[in-house]
């Protein structure tokens, strides 16, 4: 059952969607589906479960409305966010990461939300929990591009690679050392709500397909099933947009029918 705070998310409009980047430019050399372990913010990664919890559905509604730029959507999916259990701090990493996928700008100007979001709820008196900060020691140099080319060969199931790579192989160096290797290595948020926001914001962003077939991949490979990234399309759909519900309904089928060889 779908939290029914997010009934809300119907009343505003939704406005256009940003350039992606992300895994899915090119295939990886194979398609392992199996479950993987990476650095999370617990000491093991959740166990695969049937249903997404409150605070895991409120991830991708912000990732979307934030690639859509739709600040006051965003703004009462970060209060829902938040009273769902999502802290602080973790609010401010889906944000952060998103800037990858969304751009800087967008991701600025979701940050700035939050602030006005958590600054308004401390005047009303609400206590949220800030949650901790990233520990992680971040190596540099070579050894970040090493970290982060096993990262994403993990996530994605297979060596990265191809002719866009060949052609332009600068940007999968950024993607290695800084998407998979500064960013995913920050041990804030666990593996599996970064793919949650990564999804929410590609399907929120028209042209993206590709990316987002990958993403539904990975997803599945760090643990979440194909029963939540069903019920993450229907809260697109229903709380959010319904176009970006169906790119995720259309992208899941698709992955999975690769998965399956077909």
């Amino acid at each position: 059952m779908i939290d029914a705070n997010f009934a809300r998310y119907r009343s505003a409009g939704f406005a256009g969607a940003a350039l992606a980047l992300g895994i899915g430019l090119a295939m990886p050399s194979a398609h392992a589906t199996q479950q993987i372990v990476g650095p999370q913010s617990m000491s093991s990664p959740p166990a695969i479960s049937e249903t997404l919890t409150a605070r895991q559905q409120s991830i991708p509604l912000i990732a979307s409305f934030m690639a859509a730029s739709d600040m006051p959507r965003l703004n009462v999916a970060l209060n829902d966010a938040l009273d769902a259990g999502l802290s602080i701090n973790e609010a401010k990493e889906v944000l952060v990461q998103l800037y990858a996928y969304a751009g800087f700008p967008r991701s600025l100007n979701a940050l700035g939300e939050l602030k006005k979001v958590v600054d308004a709820r401390a005047q009303r008196g609400i206590q949220d929990v800030t949650g901790p900060e990233s520990t992680s020691q971040v190596p540099i140099g070579e050894a970040l591009i090493a970290a982060g080319k096993d990262t994403q060969t993990r996530i994605s199931g297979g060596p990265v690679q191809g002719p866009l790579f060949d052609f332009a192989p600068v940007i999968n160096q950024f993607l290695q050392a800084h998407l998979f290797g500064d960013i995913f290595a920050r041990n804030n948020l666990d593996w599996q709500s970064r793919e949650l926001a990564t999804v929410g914001a590609l399907a929120a962003t028209p042209e993206a397909e590709a990316q987002l077939r990958s993403h539904m991949r990975a997803s599945m490979r760090v643990g979440l099933s194909a029963a939540q990234l069903r019920q993450l399309a229907q809260v697109l759909d229903e709380h959010g947009d319904a176009q970006a519900g169906a790119r995720a309904s259309l992208a899941l089928t698709q992955a999975l029918a690769q998965l399956a060889g077909r």
